[in-house]
């Protein structure tokens, strides 16, 4: 009796990909953070790093928006002491105000002593293969990743550049890098090659130093830094091993072989547990990016300005830092906004 009644389909369609998710930060849905872990847990490609990314949409921001909103109370006190000095103010404020600001600044402080976990998580755990030349580090590569990804050959010096695999060993994402084999050259090409060695070397969360019996003397190429994130690894042990007694003694080294693939699989659990150990304590990293530690290192660096001009009673300095530090945490939220200190 109504008649006919037609219905028109709406069809919504995204041009470009994080579309709905940028219109809802635009709206204030989500925050920055937020938005920055949807893209995570996009990307994510292992276990850990999807827990990171649930982590952080899941509420690991709010400690960020609390010493935000903890920062505008104080400021707004200065603010209020600066433009109404003969009012009748309670007299603690200044006492208290202090004793918060060393609170939070405490906490950045915790905070940032986070050996970089959150980033590593979400980039990689960076591991090196280093060592001289034809000891068997493209092999090991190629033994790690199941694949054929770096060129194997004889003659000496075959790798020149940085070939990289992406692993997964435990849930953790590692970048694990073959590198030029390690040695004086009058070749160009070769010195450029051992020279970004050691720069990955140096760069590295952790250095597979891969020797072979007919080579043990490696320590004048490696500084303190190198050594004391490594693991020595002696391959070949297929082909003999005259001085092992005397490498045993004076280092903590695994005896290998690539080729039989003995001891191997003790490598890789001397890997894992180098990740576990360093990966322990990650429920409270709440730092994931080089933003955001570069805007808390801000952050805490204009807390103690503000100290250090408050005890000055130099008011209105100490007001412009405590801004720019409440402007740094907001940068990390997505969220700057003057009218609140209003």
């Amino acid at each position: 009796s109504l008649g006919k009644v037609e219905f028109t389909p709406l069809f919504f369609t995204s041009e470009q990909s994080g579309e709905f998710t940028k219109i809802a930060f635009q709206n204030n849905k989500i925050n920055l953070l937020k938005a920055e872990s949807i893209g995570d847990l996009i990307a994510a490609e292992t276990e850990l790093q999807r827990k990171q990314a649930l982590r952080v949409m899941s509420g690991a921001s709010s400690k960020f928006n609390l010493w935000r909103e903890e920062l505008i109370k104080i400021l707004g006190e200065v603010e209020a002491k600066i433009d109404f000095p003969d009012e009748d103010l309670p007299t603690d404020i200044s006492k208290n105000l202090k004793l918060n600001i060393e609170k939070i600044k405490n906490e950045i402080e915790k905070t940032l002593n986070d050996d970089k976990t959150g980033e590593i998580i979400r980039e990689g755990f960076k591991v090196a293969i280093v060592g001289p030349p034809n000891v068997g580090k493209s092999s090991l590569l190629n033994y790690l990743s199941k694949r054929e990804a770096a060129i194997v050959s004889e003659k000496a010096g075959t790798t020149r550049d940085v070939v990289e695999v992406h692993l997964d060993i435990s849930g953790i994402p590692i970048i694990i890098s073959d590198t030029a084999g390690i040695r004086d050259s009058n070749d160009e090409i070769e010195a450029k090659g051992v020279k970004l060695a050691i720069s990955r070397a140096e760069d590295a969360d952790l250095n597979i130093i891969l020797l072979d019996p007919k080579n043990l003397d490696f320590k004048g190429f490696f500084n303190s830094q190198i050594a004391d994130k490594s693991i020595v690894v002696i391959n070949k042990s297929d082909l003999g091993f005259d001085n092992s007694a005397k490498l045993e003694k004076n280092m903590d080294s695994i005896i290998i072989s690539v080729k039989l693939g003995k001891n191997v699989d003790k490598l890789i659990d001397n890997i894992k547990s180098k990740l576990k150990k360093h990966f322990l304590n990650n429920d409270n990293v709440i730092i994931t990016r080089s933003r955001h530690r570069h805007h808390l290192k801000e952050c805490h660096k204009h807390l103690n300005n503000f100290l250090v001009k408050n005890d000055n009673e130099d008011y209105d300095k100490a007001a412009e830092d405590l801004r720019l530090s409440i402007r740094h945490i907001g940068t990390i939220v997505g969220k700057v906004d003057v009218e609140e200190i209003l």
